[in-house]
């Protein structure tokens, strides 16, 4: 059966140190290789995740396939020239879609890859609303992206991943558990302590799961799932890849 691994991980823009940091991120993704990366918080005026896939293709193995990125900007006339979504992988990409999800053009990308099988999985990668109180409009966006996946060409083998600003015990959370299942959940029986702040930005003593990775019935195991891009510089701790760690899972299809 296939085996391939899948991530996410916010790239926070070009804020909070980028030009320091950014060969932090490249190293600790190439240390894991997955073959499926959704990104969130994309850069478009610096190119950021042209520069990402372009730095990790540059230092890959002579015997692993390139990446290739597939990207959207948010659906907003502002918003949209300064930031989006993406998805990074080293398998064959069949077709892409897309969904608006509102709240200031937030985005859901589809990628439909081929497996080693020839069986084909949807990849999605989004970004929801950011404002914490406002639970309704995740709750909004998590209905819609659900009944998306369900309604337009749907497959049995689905994984969606991203940050989804939203605490495990919020709504848009308990509606994707209606139909998915948390990844990380799967092999440890909760979801992570924390997902976001790291040190590059302190917040207090606040600190909380906000990013996951869900699959549908049709992905048969979750053999592994952890955290990663979660280590500071060696000689500054506090300054890591990102203001989020990453999540990180093994799937058997």
């Amino acid at each position: 059966m296939p085996q391939i691994t899948v991530a996410t991980i916010n790239l926070r823009n070009r804020s909070d140190r980028w030009r320091e940091r950014r060969h932090l991120l490249v190293a600790q993704l190439l240390d894991v290789l997955p073959n499926l990366i959704s990104l969130q918080e994309i850069s478009f005026p610096i190119a950021q995740g042209r520069w990402v896939r372009n730095q990790i293709n540059a230092r890959l193995p002579e015997d692993e396939r390139p990446y290739r990125l597939l990207q959207l900007r948010k659906q907003h006339p502002i918003f949209g020239y300064l930031e989006g979504i993406g998805v990074l992988t080293n398998l064959p990409v069949l077709y892409s879609d897309s969904l608006n999800l509102g709240y200031g053009g937030r985005v859901a990308l589809r990628v439909n890859v081929e497996l080693s099988n020839r069986q084909p999985l949807d990849f999605v990668a989004t970004h929801l609303h950011h404002i914490a109180a406002e639970k309704e409009a995740r709750q909004e966006q998590a209905l819609m992206l659900t009944g998306w996946l369900a309604d337009r060409r749907p497959i049995p083998a689905q994984v969606v991943a991203g940050d989804f600003n939203e605490l495990p015990t919020g709504p848009a959370i308990q509606i994707m558990k209606q139909r998915f299942r948390s990844a990380y959940q799967l092999r440890h029986g909760a979801e992570p302590l924390a997902t976001f702040p790291t040190a590059l930005l302190p917040l207090g003593d606040w600190s909380g799961c906000l990013d996951y990775i869900f699959v549908s019935s049709g992905i048969r195991q979750v053999s592994a799932a952890k955290i990663f891009c979660d280590k500071p510089d060696p000689d500054d701790d506090t300054l890591y890849p990102s203001d989020h760690v990453g999540l990180l899972a093994t799937l058997e299809i």
